[in-house]
């Protein structure tokens, strides 16, 4: 949605103090752009609200690992969870310190882990017993102190969220159940290269209500209270963000307030990363064409399922404006398509616009999380570049050029 950051001014979109259009004379679309302003607007906002347990606050690269987006957050103070060997390159890249950087991930590598380890990565997410081993294993070989993991544990709490996102109930592929946990815990002397400090816990992404996180930090705690060498607790990430005014979530306030009281005296970290990045990017797209079909108008654009998966992943909702604010109240539906051959590669269906020509400009809101990241060639497109608006929020620069057709050939034999 629209916010200090992404807003009219005069009939014109802007970024900051950046008008929409004229990144875009320079860039073409469809072009993703971010505001760095916002997203550490972001990051202060969740550092306050949970100020009472003092987080460790690890960004989550998966959302958005765009090198200045992550260099900016990392400039901020914040670590990284990465969920793969790449992510962990990528943090590195961008300047984050080994140590604050945590290794999740349900499926990680012997090569993967080999990585982690040769990095010194301040913590390892397990997730299975197979992992416990192969972990041990490797550190072994390497003339290192003991590997410092936490157990990710699955509550079996289902929670508020669209189900394709949803991680902690016990037909899940992510964590382990209390049986397992309270077995490795009592087989410690079995991994002496390992050295068990932290439960960890996430049961989703967008999460609509308190209830749920609240029962899964309960029943952790309930899990660790035997074993005092276990004091941190990753809550992991999940805080919601609003993809359109009618969607109702509890503020991030409202979380910290519920998890608080239950977790004081614990060392606390924190995995945020929609609620970081989502509403400060945007993806721009042009009119290619307006079509009336069957009693309907399809607003077709040059922006696609390729570029942004979430409408035909997950049922996502993103709110879809004109670049140019409207003169008039005057408003119709559109269905805003892309080119690409799927009947699946919408980006919105009855989309109220104004009466829209080619050329015009839209832009998909609240388009900073899981959007380039989950970027594919489909259809042979290339990738669109990604703009960042600087702090200043008057300079902006190209942060990942758009690709080319030679992109697209360039590794294969």
């Amino acid at each position: 949605m629209l916010n200090e950051s992404i807003c009219y001014r005069d009939g014109k979109l802007f970024c900051d103090d950046v008008p929409i259009a004229d990144i875009v004379t320079e860039t073409g679309t469809p072009v993703y752009i971010y505001s760095k302003r916002r997203t550490l607007d972001n990051l202060k906002h969740i550092q306050t609200a949970f100020a009472a347990l003092n987080p460790h606050i690890h960004y989550s690269a998966k959302a958005n690992a765009n090198l200045a987006v992550l260099g900016a957050i990392i400039g901020a103070g914040a670590g990284v969870d990465a969920v793969s060997a790449g992510e962990i390159h990528r943090a590195l890249l961008a300047g984050a310190a080994a140590e604050e950087i945590v290794f999740a991930g349900v499926g990680k590598t012997a090569d993967e882990l080999t990585y982690a380890l040769e990095q010194s990565v301040g913590w390892i997410n397990v997730e299975n017993m197979g992992e416990m081993k192969l972990i041990d294993t490797i550190a072994s070989r390497q003339n290192r102190p003991p590997a410092r993991v936490a157990l990710r544990f699955n509550p079996d709490v289902t929670a508020d969220t669209h189900p394709n996102i949803a991680t902690g109930h016990g037909g899940a592929k992510f964590g382990l159940s209390a049986e397992v946990i309270r077995d490795i815990l009592a087989r410690q002397a079995e991994y002496p290269n390992i050295q068990i400090e932290g439960i960890h816990i996430h049961i989703g992404s967008q999460l609509h209500n308190t209830a749920a996180t609240q029962q899964a930090v309960e029943a952790t705690l309930e899990l660790i209270a035997p074993y005092p060498a276990i004091r941190t607790v990753n809550i992991g990430g999940g805080l919601p963000v609003a993809y359109s005014p009618e969607e109702h979530i509890p503020d991030w306030e409202t979380f910290a307030s519920a998890l608080t009281p239950l977790l004081m005296g614990y060392t606390v970290m924190l995995e945020p990363g929609r609620s970081i990045i989502a509403d400060a990017g945007i993806l721009v797209a042009s009119t290619l064409y307006v079509k009336e079909q069957a009693g309907q108008s399809f607003l077709i654009t040059d922006a696609s399922i390729a570029e942004l998966i979430r409408p035909a992943l997950y049922e996502a909702h993103h709110e879809i404006v004109p670049v140019k604010e409207p003169s008039t109240v005057s408003t119709q539906p559109y269905h805003v398509v892309g080119p690409v051959c799927e009947t699946t590669d919408v980006l919105g269906r009855g989309v109220r616009l104004p009466k829209m020509e080619p050329g015009d400009l839209v832009a998909v809101l609240t388009a900073g999380a899981y959007g380039m990241v989950m970027a594919s060639n489909y259809n042979q497109r290339p990738r669109p570049p990604e703009v960042v608006v600087l702090e200043d929020g008057q300079s902006w620069q190209i942060a990942r050029r758009r690709e080319t057709w030679d992109d697209l050939t360039r590794y294969e034999l």
